[in-house]
């Protein structure tokens, strides 16, 4: 099973431990054998939006909880299906469905503009570059652009950027389109919940030129790193692997420039463009 599922029983397991149950008590009242709870809150196996809701109802679980929880095992069901569908890989299913429950999000890129900060133009001349093939380069695009609607939904994410003076240079658009698509960015730097924080070529050599990273932190469970590697990505969950990459973080954010002079900085440069 994926990250998703294995997320998502992190929470029951928290759930049935804050209600003082072992799993053979909660298995006892359920009829069940305590290892399908085991491989359930261990992501070795999926559960049925019907296993799920009798599982809440052992652990007293109502209302808007409930609910939510509900929504994300049929979520999760989904995933657990998916190989690859309308161009997206099972990763890019996984890393959408982990933004939405995410209460804080850390993103570094240092060669592409991040993708929650991106306009339509911008991400269809990303893909076409990289050689996407053209039946799913609208998938994609529509995607990409669904992602962002995590950054001012209902009790949105903190989300926090870092992208280096590279990417902001690098004319994957005509002047005029990247113009625009960097004062996006200004004006998404305005919501309250979202910081720019800027890398520049002033820098020299620093440790974000590893490759880009997102760091996705969870009220109930455990940080998860997210490597983009092109055609595929990968999750980290071992403890030692996600503090290694929050160290590295907080490397970062020591030597970006401040929220606001990031902002100063991208508007700078979109000036510029837009006289070209």
């Amino acid at each position: 099973m994926g990250v998703a599922s294995r997320g998502l029983g992190r929470e029951l397991r928290a759930l049935r431990m804050e209600k003082k149950l072992s799993m053979r008590n909660a298995a006892d009242k359920l009829g069940w054998q305590s290892s399908k709870i085991s491989r359930i809150e261990n992501g070795q196996q999926g559960i049925s939006p019907t296993d799920a809701a009798s599982l809440l109802a052992v652990y007293g679980v109502t209302g808007h909880e409930r609910e939510r929880l509900l929504a994300r095992v049929e979520k999760t069901e989904d995933l657990s299906l998916l190989e690859v569908r309308g161009g997206l890989s099972r990763e890019s299913h996984t890393l959408i469905e982990l933004e939405a429950e995410a209460d804080r999000i850390f993103n570094l890129e240092p060669l592409w503009l991040p993708g929650l900060l991106q306009t339509a133009d911008y991400t269809r001349a990303v893909m076409k570059a990289c050689h996407v093939p053209e039946g799913d380069i609208e998938v994609r695009v529509v995607a990409r652009m669904g992602r962002q609607t995590v950054l001012g939904k209902e009790n949105a994410p903190e989300v926090e950027f870092a992208i280096d003076e590279g990417a902001l240079r690098r004319p994957i658009v005509s002047s005029r389109l990247m113009s625009r698509q960097l004062r996006q960015i200004c004006e998404t730097a305005e919501r309250g919940n979202v910081t720019v924080r800027v890398l520049p070529f002033s820098l020299g050599g620093h440790n974000g030129l590893d490759g880009s990273l997102e760091i996705l932190t969870f009220a109930r469970n455990s940080p998860i790193v997210y490597l983009d590697h092109g055609i595929s990505g990968f999750f980290l969950e071992e403890g030692y692997q996600v503090a290694f990459y929050q160290t590295e973080m907080a490397r970062l954010r020591e030597i970006a420039l401040g929220p606001e002079e990031s902002v100063d900085f991208i508007a700078a440069i979109a000036k510029d463009l837009g006289q070209e």
